[in-house]
């Protein structure tokens, strides 16, 4: 007889290896659960638990993932480098096989892109991406979420990005794909996203500009953008200010946008670095939905990868 083998597990690594309607199914479900419709069971993690791996501090993604574990009936363990094998040598191989034994999905928040790819190539339980120095998809998922509760469908709008071309651009690309608008990327030439991602983003007919002329950029569109100059693990804070200084989003820049246009950012942010208090504290901010909206989405990435 042919041994069959198990079916892969539904990993969630980043928006562009996934296609619009499982994508867009996650989202519909974060809504549903945001508006206390289950549509899936009222516990659909009961009996379940999920394993997060830290090796980059966090808030955010830790309290709203351990949140919406509990909430959909499940459990969440934390683990950090210091406190397994992990820090003492043992490899990233060996440690998914083992947590695969122990828990139903296991999320990382990690250094390096390599890391996530190893855990999820040896694990046998779904894989989900806390973060990475090249994406971020789970807070991409809650900035689509956001974006449509203020403003309506997402599919034919404009996004502005003013900063570095960093992981989070990276991301906001995927989704520009995925979702189906246009995304203008304002970013100093040496500060530009990989151009792989670019060239990605232009072979599936994405609708992705890049240019160091941010009011340009900014003319007309739906939401700005922006994100922290210097991200953990950055050496060179000095330089990356010389050459973001230009693109802070502020009052003056907020204006060339349409009159109903959101302000966006993934937090942690800097008040007088890349965006002014103003901006971020004013009427168009919308980051603490942003931020609640890490827990609603995740809600609905959990569900996926263990339904």
């Amino acid at each position: 007889m042919t041994e069959l083998k198990p079916p892969r597990p539904k990993h969630f690594l980043d928006l562009d290896r996934l296609d619009t309607a499982e994508l867009r199914g996650m989202l519909d479900n974060a809504h549903r659960m945001k508006r206390g419709e289950s549509g899936t069971g009222d516990k659909p993690l009961a009996g379940k638990t999920l394993a997060m791996i830290f090796e980059k501090p966090s808030t955010r993604t830790r309290v709203s993932f351990e949140v919406a574990a509990t909430q959909l009936g499940g459990h969440a363990v934390v683990l950090e480098p210091s406190g397994t094998q992990l820090g003492r040598g043992e490899t990233v191989a060996d440690t998914a096989r083992v947590l695969s034994r122990y828990v139903d999905a296991i999320m990382i928040r990690t250094t390096k892109e390599s890391i996530l790819l190893e855990l999820a190539e040896h694990a046998t339980v779904p894989v989900i991406n806390g973060l990475t120095d090249v994406t971020h998809p789970c807070q991409l998922m809650a900035d689509v979420m956001t974006f449509e509760e203020h403003l309506g469908p997402i599919e034919g709008r404009v996004v502005t990005w003013s900063g570095d071309g960093n992981n989070m651009a990276t991301s906001w690309i995927h989704a520009a794909v995925r979702f189906n608008f246009e995304l203008r990327l304002a970013c100093p030439e040496m500060l530009r996203p990989p151009q792989a991602v670019l060239d990605w983003a232009a072979a599936e007919g994405g609708r992705i500009v890049v240019s160091s002329d941010v009011d340009a950029m900014v003319k007309d569109t739906d939401a700005v953008v922006t994100d922290t100059w210097v991200s953990m693990g950055d050496d060179d804070g000095e330089s990356r200010h010389n050459m973001l200084r230009a693109y802070q989003v502020d009052d003056r820049l907020m204006a060339l946008a349409k009159p109903e246009a959101i302000f966006m950012h993934c937090l942690p942010a800097h008040r007088g670095d890349e965006v002014t208090a103003s901006v971020i504290d004013g009427p168009q901010s919308v980051v603490w939905d942003e931020a609640e909206n890490r827990l609603h989405a995740q809600k609905g990435i959990l569900t996926w990868c263990l339904s």
